[in-house]
């Protein structure tokens, strides 16, 4: 069970993504807090991706998580767990939050996601994205009321942005996260993840679900534009870069064949110092 965790481990698994860029703003302590929250999130999606090892098994790894989670806000903390024990105490991380996120990692355990409806979809990504921000949102220190709406909303809008750009490998693991709403009414009848975007009707069900990611991208936008207290460089940086990627997207379509979108490296250093360093 035991993580690859660290600065140096996380740094090597995101390095030249923007979540890596946007951490690299935060002073060291702040950082390396980040870094272990990145650590644990990749751990446990690791074991709900594992298509090698039965489901079942799968379903018990996430569970050792659970006890190991809840160990650490006692005072033995289990030896997997100590990389988070510093952050969890300097920044008040909730346990409910990382309890959260293992409840999304044991839906895509339990079974391939295929078309789900809007409401569960929007649970899935409260808890594999929102919880992930409710915890940032402490590092970042920012104040719970306008620290949690904006886990909410930007949240949401990285995960449904990531659902969009990750339809075809998605496919290749029979899943399909596009919302069986959408799908029917597109008369998409087919739940097969490969037959879904194989058709050219799959456009308007991802544009519909694009729609939905920019709502979540103003709502976000707009409780930073307020300005509350904490550091805003990071999720600033995240949702210009995330944001930008949803219009390359809406500029090329859905409809196959698709390549997958990819910010150049020009345009993310423009928006590092514009939304980064410029604060």
């Amino acid at each position: 069970m035991a993580a690859e965790v660290g600065e140096g481990a996380a740094q090597r698994a995101a390095s030249g993504s923007s979540f890596y860029l946007a951490m690299r703003l935060l002073p060291k302590v702040k950082r390396e807090a980040m870094y272990a929250i990145y650590s644990f999130c990749r751990a446990v999606d690791d074991i709900a991706d594992d298509a090698a090892k039965p489901r079942e098994d799968r379903a018990r790894e996430l569970d050792i998580w659970r006890l190991a989670v809840d160990s650490l806000y006692t005072a033995l903390p289990l030896p997997s767990v100590t990389f988070l024990r510093g952050a969890a105490l300097r920044y008040a991380l909730r346990k409910e939050d990382f309890f959260a996120l293992i409840d999304g990692m044991a839906m895509d355990a339990k079974e391939d996601i295929r078309a789900p409806d809007l409401t569960k979809l929007d649970l899935y990504c409260d808890r594999v994205a929102s919880a992930v921000g409710r915890l940032s949102i402490k590092v970042f220190g920012m104040d719970e009321e306008p620290g949690f709406r904006l886990a909410h909303h930007l949240g949401r809008a990285l995960q449904l942005t990531n659902i969009l750009r990750d339809v075809d490998e998605d496919a290749r693991l029979g899943r399909l996260y596009l919302p069986r709403e959408f799908l029917e009414q597109a008369s998409l009848e087919t739940l097969d993840p490969a037959g879904a975007i194989a058709s050219a009707r799959i456009d308007p069900v991802c544009q519909g679900v694009a729609d939905i990611a920019h709502r979540h991208y103003r709502e976000a936008d707009a409780i930073m534009h307020a300005h509350p207290r904490g550091d805003l460089r990071p999720p600033r940086l995240m949702s210009a870069a995330y944001s930008s990627i949803l219009r390359e997207m809406e500029t090329a379509g859905w409809a196959p064949p698709r390549n997958r979108v990819r910010l150049p490296k020009s345009r993310m250093l423009w928006l590092f110092l514009r939304h980064g360093l410029a604060g």
